[in-house]
């Protein structure tokens, strides 16, 4: 077939060629936003004059149709054309004649692309937001319902002190929340339209770039036409921000396998996100958190794959960047069934809440308690800190817990020691008595939630409004 840029050319391209340089295969997914951006860009060419009256409404009623057949499935993308500006524009000569050909005036496909990359990724932090809202719900339901499940608090994978399942997962809502407001704050920073910029210096045509970005729903029109088409900054910094949320659900999918192990037991997958082994009639595997965690490295690899293009490109488009939109697209596809998936499981998980609190008692969660304790009595940090210790040893050699030792033994190591100290150290007291913001006292724990509830009320709000 003959391109759209074939008027210099005397040979045909040799086919090959042709399909290594062709995108269609992939850039095909962004019709809707490639016609978005013609529409609009129709509309300001008659409003300058460029087109006439009757010429916008035939093109206009072109695109149309065109999408909804697309969209309906009635008109399939096939590969015989280069990229999707090649196949729309064609489509629609074919369907309304000469009057098509006048679509492509004062752009270029550099502008044209860098526009439908932008307009398909804000679409798409949309949904990605929608699906980050589900996710801090579930969170925030499990906080909710387990504000007094105690369980170790970890620091070197080691046992350190008794927290709630309620703190725990209020970590993982800090956590997703940043990335809520990361993308966010990327979608404010994609709003300059590229549009307009042409190949790389503009048009000698007077457009209307402002109207053009307006009815696009930019703030307003890029202001240097060669950065408006070789800027590639929104999507490392999307990328970027995907694989930070990757990385967050991979530290969750971790300790999630972890406590789903035999040796933890803290937690419980349903049926409907484990799977089975061929062999081990026994195994209950958590392969939607492991895979979570595998596609963790699928998503940086796009992160460093565009970061590695892009580093040497001289000014203006080159064509390298259409390399950007497979690792971006398999990205988004990638980080959206994860989050999804990883939702659905922790709804549906079960917590074994007296496991968790029999595991925060056997490992001495509540020795800087004890240490506290004897301060509180006169007695110096540093001189406390060394007793603990020594009834830590005395616990392990007993093989019992701090809660178990007899006072006896606590009197021999400091005489202080007096009956009380079971109470200051029970677990619920240790929890308790922590109640500074973000620690998991219950007081402030509910202090916290209710924040997140304001929170999520005005998200829904944001969302709404979006």
């Amino acid at each position: 077939m003959a391109q759209l840029w074939g008027g210099r050319f005397t040979k045909e391209t040799d086919d090959v060629v042709y399909k290594f340089n062709a995108s269609i295969s992939f850039d095909k997914r962004f019709y809707a936003q490639d016609i978005k951006g013609s529409i609009a860009h129709v509309m300001m060419l008659s409003r300058k004059g460029i087109l006439n009256e009757t010429e916008k409404e035939k093109i206009i009623a072109g695109l149309t149709g065109i999408l909804e057949d697309l969209t309906q499935g009635r008109l399939k993308i096939t590969d015989k054309y280069e990229d999707i500006h090649s196949f729309v524009e064609s489509v629609l000569i074919e369907r309304i004649g000469d009057a098509g050909k006048k679509l492509h005036t004062g752009r270029s496909r550099n502008d044209q692309v860098a526009l439908d990359m932008k307009l398909y990724i804000r679409d798409e932090i949309l949904v990605l937001d929608n699906l980050i809202e589900e996710l801090l719900y579930a969170i925030l339901g499990i906080m909710e319902e387990h504000l007094d499940t105690f369980m170790p608090g970890f620091t070197h994978l080691q046992k350190a002190q008794p927290i709630t399942l309620a703190h725990h997962m209020g970590a993982y809502f800090e956590m997703f929340k940043r990335d809520h407001e990361r993308i966010n704050d990327i979608h404010k920073r994609m709003d300059t339209c590229p549009l307009g910029s042409g190949a790389l210096a503009g048009t000698t045509y007077p457009l209307d770039r402002k109207y053009t970005a307006k009815l696009l729903g930019f703030d307003g029109p890029s202001l240097n036409s060669i950065d408006g088409v070789s800027d590639r900054d929104y999507l490392i910094e999307f990328l970027s921000a995907l694989s930070i949320i990757m990385m967050h659900l991979s530290r969750f999918s971790e300790e999630v396998i972890m406590w789903n192990s035999n040796e933890y037991q803290f937690v419980e997958i349903d049926d409907s996100y484990s799977t089975g082994s061929s062999i081990m009639p026994q195994k209950k595997n958590p392969d939607i958190a492991e895979l979570v965690r595998g596609k963790t490295g699928r998503v940086y690899g796009a992160l460093n794959a565009l970061l590695v293009t892009m580093k040497g490109l001289p000014l203006a488009y080159n064509k390298d960047m259409q390399e950007d939109k497979e690792w971006t697209f398999d990205s988004i596809d990638s980080v959206k069934a994860c989050i999804s998936l990883f939702a659905g499981m922790l709804r549906t998980m079960r917590f074994h809440s007296d496991r968790m609190k029999d595991s925060a008692k056997q490992g001495f969660t509540n020795a800087t308690d004890v240490a506290d304790y004897l301060v509180n009595r006169g007695v110096p940090f540093r001189d406390a800190h060394g007793m603990v210790g020594q009834l830590v040893l005395k616990c392990i050699e007993k093989k019992v817990p701090l809660d178990d030792l007899p006072i006896e033994e606590y009197q021999k190591i400091c005489p202080v020691f007096k009956e009380d100290i079971y109470n200051a150290i029970s677990l619920r007291t240790c929890v308790s008595r922590r109640t500074t913001v973000g620690a998991p006292g219950m007081e402030a724990m509910e202090e916290v939630i209710q924040i997140y509830r304001k929170y999520m009320e005005a998200y829904e709000t944001e969302l709404e409004l979006t």
